[in-house]
């Protein structure tokens, strides 16, 4: 059930700008390899999802249009947030934990290594 809730949620950000696809692809994958072979196998064929999964699963890698569109939202967010959000500490504690983000997403490579 886990694994469905996942994949929707992760359909859903495929076509929603600030709702992320590959982290709840992975949680779906994840979830799928532990209960149901068949669905696991479905996600790493799709003709969409299985490409991500496949690059995470094999060179812990994210694609380039990936990455930069999630460094986008990460920064569009982050300036609509110092906007929007009072108080201060709150600002501070998630400029923080958006940078981890972006450090994590920076770092990662694009693909495997040719």
């Amino acid at each position: 059930m886990l694994a469905l809730f996942f994949i929707g949620l992760g359909s859903v950000g495929a076509v929603l700008p600030l709702l992320p696809t590959t982290p709840f692809l992975l949680l779906a994958a994840m979830c799928a390899s532990r209960s149901s072979p068949a669905l696991h196998a479905w996600l790493y064929s799709h003709p969409r999802f299985g490409p991500l999964l496949r690059d995470w699963r094999d060179h812990r890698a994210i694609r380039p249009r990936a990455k930069i569109t999630a460094l986008v939202l990460v920064a569009l967010s982050w300036g609509w947030m110092w906007i929007s959000v009072e108080p201060l500490y709150a600002r501070l504690s998630a400029s923080a934990v958006m940078t981890g983000v972006v450090i994590f997403l920076a770092t990662r490579p694009h693909g495997p290594s040719r």
